[in-house]
Parts: structure tokens; sequence; C-alpha cells
């Protein structure tokens, strides 16, 4: 029975779709490549570490990861936050960073913290998209500028075939048709264009395990920490949405926590072969989805891929003219932004539409994902807060001459004070009741206003009595008050 789950399994996530995974898999190493060099290069290290990064991580996601089809590697979020620690210490100290880094993922998913994605509005999940949409275009800029009309040229013929091969054949992807055309036509006409190995020097061997050169002591701990630990909540983060947006692009759904797990191991291994640190790319993933990538395959094949262009055909890769490949991305860039979003902006209710601009502009600014993120999940926080934090009061008498207060709206510390207002006590009769029907005591704030309005009563010889609570309600008030409903 075991052996007949794990077939199943085998099957659905890695053989159900062979031909598109493998063909969508070597599009995405194409892309990969110029990517990985450039943010080796943000990084300051060799553009190898960031190849290798790239290989390591998309075959280790591939198999322990939780989103199918996404793929992952070397990024530009991660990358900025390694800066100094290589400009201080050195390569095999960032080695031992993505260790720790590792460490942390893989705690962050048994703890189950990728529940905390669900915070996310979508508001913020598509100012992420788009703002990764403008900074995949802005990236690639700095191939061609300066490079002459006949880069420009390039870039403009790849879009044709990029966009224009789908509608006579769809067989093989166009990037791919695209990338190994402009790279005949460049060899060819001996044009004088940026190559792939003009970048960065290409290494033809294998990663190696060994264990990073630093000291195994608590100063060396306390020296990676403080790059290790937001390496880890940015590369979580930046995969938590990731998987978000390939779920919404695949009508599927994916194990969140297990997706950091894998994120960890993959990095943890990382650390012991030369690599960098990194996590999902939106980019290479929208990539990989668009030309019909949906399982593990994909992403297996992406890295594998990779690796063997770099190995047993590096001086074929070397001659890769970059302006091919910033034609592919730039289509990327285009399909990764949310065009709809821009028309639907005086559509949604105001505030969300600037919580949405905030989040593009903070991003893009910053450069720093992260940083764009928390400010918009900030302001729909305060928002929310704001739009809850309203609590109403209508009042009936009845035959009895008891005074009945309806209460509507939530209790919690933001509506204390109110609460407290609505309450006439010097004039109400001597006896109250105090419907919470329409209402809900959340915290111990609530409780010591409710306390605060019981006192003020007793002081005037007046009694109160609750009816309406829910049972959390009163486990709530039973728990930090001696308050009896009624």
């Amino acid at each position: 029975m075991r052996c007949f789950v794990i077939f199943q399994n085998l099957k659905d996530e890695w053989l159900s779709n062979v031909r598109k995974d493998v063909l969508s898999g070597i599009a995405v190493a194409f892309a990969l490549i110029p990517e990985a060099i450039a943010f080796s290069m943000i990084a300051g290290v060799n553009p190898m570490i960031g190849l290798y990064g790239a290989f390591i991580i998309s075959v280790i996601v591939s198999i322990f990861g939780g989103r199918l089809g996404m793929i992952s590697g070397a990024t530009g979020s991660t990358a900025l936050l390694m800066v100094l620690l290589v400009k201080n210490h050195g390569d095999q100290y960032l080695f031992a960073a993505g260790i720790l880094t590792g460490i942390i993922q893989i705690m962050m998913g048994i703890f189950k913290l990728g529940r905390f994605i669900t915070f996310v509005p979508h508001t913020v999940v598509t100012g992420f998209v788009n703002a990764l949409g403008i900074l995949i275009f802005l990236a690639q800029l700095p191939h061609i500028e300066g490079a002459g009309m006949v880069a420009y040229a390039m870039v403009a013929t790849t879009l044709v075939i990029v966009y224009g091969l789908p509608h006579l054949t769809k067989v093989i992807p166009s990037a791919i048709v695209a990338i190994a055309f402009m790279t005949v036509v460049s060899i060819v006409m001996h044009l004088h264009l940026q190559t792939v190995g003009q970048i960065g020097e290409l290494s033809g061997h294998l990663p190696y395990f060994h264990i990073p050169s630093v000291p195994l002591n608590w100063n060396t701990f306390m020296i990676i920490l403080p790059y290790s630990f937001p390496i880890a909540l940015v590369g979580s983060l930046e995969t938590l949405l990731s998987a978000t947006v390939v779920d919404d692009l695949t009508n599927t759904k994916s194990n969140k926590n297990k997706e950091i797990r894998g994120q960890g191991i993959a990095n943890l291994v990382t650390g012991f072969f030369g690599a960098m640190a990194g996590c999902a790319m939106i980019g290479q993933t929208v990539l990989n989805v668009e030309y019909g990538g949906r399982k593990r395959l994909s992403t297996f094949i992406s890295g594998a891929f990779l690796i063997s262009l770099i190995v047993l055909f590096r001086p074929i890769v070397s001659e890769i003219p970059v302006a091919a490949l910033v034609g592919v991305m730039f289509m990327v860039a285009a399909n990764t932004f949310e065009w709809k979003s821009i028309g639907q902006l005086h559509r949604v209710p105001r505030i969300e539409a600037v919580i949405m601009i905030l989040t593009v502009v903070s991003v893009v600014a910053t450069n720093d994902l992260a940083i764009g993120v928390f400010a918009g999940v900030a302001l729909s926080a305060v928002t929310f807060g704001w739009k809850i934090a309203r609590l109403h009061a209508t009042t009936s008498t009845d035959k009895e001459g008891v005074k009945i207060y309806i209460l509507r709206g939530q209790m919690f510390f933001a509506t204390m004070t109110h609460f407290v207002q609505l309450f006439d006590v010097h004039v109400d009769p001597q006896k109250i009741i105090i419907d919470f029907t329409h209402t809900h005591i959340w915290d111990h704030s609530s409780v010591v206003g409710i306390q605060r309005v019981i006192n003020r009563y007793k002081e005037c010889n007046k009694t109160v009595h609750f009816i309406g609570l829910n049972e959390e309600s009163k486990e709530l008030l039973d728990k930090f008050s001696s308050l009896k409903s009624a």
C-alpha cells in the first residue's frame, strides 16, 4: 500500500506533465544565467557562487518544496543583504551564513510560520507583484544601456520571436528558440555584443562539498546572525508571496510551511557547496508557468540543465548575447506585472489603492521587497483596526422599567474608551441589562472596561446583568474577572 502511494505521488508530482516541464525548465535555465551572475556581482562574489546557488537550490527545492512548479535560486533581495558580510569578512562567512539561514528557515517551517502569509492582504500581494515586474525590467537596463542600436535591435527581435512564435507553434517555448536564433546570428554575423562569458568568468567544474573555513565559535555566530536572520525572513517572505502568486496563476494549492522548510534545506546545503543562499524567483517562476511548467520536474530541470550548460557547454553558453536574454526578461517583466490592477484602481476603495501604490513605491525606491511589503501590511493593519474600532449601542426600556443596552461592534482595546462612555450611569434606572448578542469580547482590555462600568453602577447602588454572551466571551470574563453573566 505504501509503495502504491509513493508511486502515485511520483506520477502526480513528477511525471504527469513531462514534455512541458522539460521544455519550460530548459527555457528557465537560460533565464537563470544572467540573473545569477548579476546577483553574484551585487553580493560582491564570483559569478559561479550565484550559478552554483541557482543549481543547488532549484534541485533541492524540487524534492523538498511545497509549491510545485516554482523556481528558486540566488535573488537580488537576498544578495543585497550579503554585501557588507562579504565586504567585511569574505566568502567563507557568506557560506556559513547560508547554513545558519537554512537552519532558521527549517525551524520556521517546523513551527508553521508559513500561516502568517494569510495576514498579507491581496492589495499588498498585487503591489508586490507589480513592484517585482518593475524591478525585473529595471535590472535589465544596465545590460543594454549604451550598447548601441545593434543591441537594441536584438532585444526587439527577441521580443518579436518570443511573442510571435506561439501564434505559429507552441511545441517549443519561444524563449529557447529566440535565444538559440540570436546566438547563431551573433556568431555568424560577428556582432560586437556583450556576451554571457564577458559578464563573468564561467568555470567548467561542479561544486564540491567543503565545510566553510571559519572558526566554530560564538564570535562567528554573532558575526553571521545579523545577516542570516534577515536573509531568512526576506527569503521566506518573498517565497511565500511567490507561492501565493503561483497558486492564483495555476488555481492550485501549495503547502507554505513545507515550502519554507524546503528553502531552508536548500540554503543549508548551499553553504556546504560554496554557493550563496537564495529564495523563490518570481520572474523565472512566471516564465516557467507561462511555458506550461507545473510539476517538480520543471524545477529540477531548470537547475540540472543550468549546471549542464555551464559544465558541458561552457564555450557555447559564453557566446550567448546578453541582449537576447534581456529581451526574454523584458517579456517576464511584462507578464509579471498585473496590468489589470491599473484599470481597477478607480474601482477599489481609495485606501486599498493607496496601499497598493505605497507597496510598489516602497519596493522600487528601496529595492527591498521586505520594506515594501511590511509598509503595505502595516498600513492595512492600521486601516483595518480603524474600521472595526467602532462600537455602537441602542437602548430600550421594557415594561418593568429595566434599561437595555444592545451593543454592536467589536470589544477590544481600541473600543474600550468609547464603551465606557456609552453608559449614562447617573440617569439610568436601578437595573441595567447589557446585550452582547451582536458583539464579541476579544481581550483583557475589554474585561477591564466592563469591570469599570460595573463599578460605576455599583457606586450608585445599581445592578447590571449580561445577556447574549457567546461561549468564548464568557470564558474570557470568567478567567479575568469575577463578573457574573445572566
